[in-house]
């Protein structure tokens, strides 16, 4: 096995758990995923290609992460939920992740911005509504984020095949 199977292969490891990490909060997403693309583009054999391949597929995770950032922002600024809720929910999710083993993130996630929530605004039914809210609009931004990085890694699947084929 030469250097560049090697790199391809550690490279399609790295864009794997990218795209899983858009989904889950622990693992690194899109930023792993460009850290692959580029590794296999310098490093890959794939010349020319390799860099075509790595524009394109950037253009898409970028487009991801700012699909993300902007939807679940502007949700969460139209229901006007502070960022305080979301760090405590970030807090209370990675607590939950140690505490309940496979769903303890998403489970902590959602009862800190319940709590955090209703600690704000001392109403329950305030307090429900906006956590759902926010619980959907993060789910939005995951989502969008999620499809965007499956076409990265379907972008770069197509260049190994092209590559490969290119000899």
């Amino acid at each position: 096995m030469n250097s560049e199977t090697v790199v391809t292969i550690l490279s399609g490891l790295a864009i794997l758990v990218g795209v899983a990490g858009t989904v889950i909060p622990v693992l690194p997403g899109s930023i792993l995923i460009g850290a692959g693309l580029l590794a296999w583009a310098i490093w890959g054999g794939a010349g020319t290609a390799g860099w075509v391949v790595f524009a394109v597929a950037m253009v898409f995770v970028v487009a991801g992460m700012a699909a993300s950032a902007i939807l679940t922002g502007r949700k969460l600024k139209e229901h006007a939920i502070p960022s305080r809720s979301i760090a405590v929910a970030l807090v209370a999710g990675v607590v939950g992740m140690f505490i309940i083993p496979v769903v303890g993130l998403f489970v902590g996630f959602a009862a800190g911005l319940l709590l955090s929530e209703f600690l704000r605004t001392r109403n329950i039914g305030s307090a429900t509504t906006s956590s759902w809210a926010a619980l959907k609009a993060t789910g939005l931004g995951m989502l969008a984020e999620f499809g965007l990085a499956c076409l990265a890694a379907s972008t770069w699947v197509i260049g190994v095949w092209v590559a490969a084929a290119n000899g």
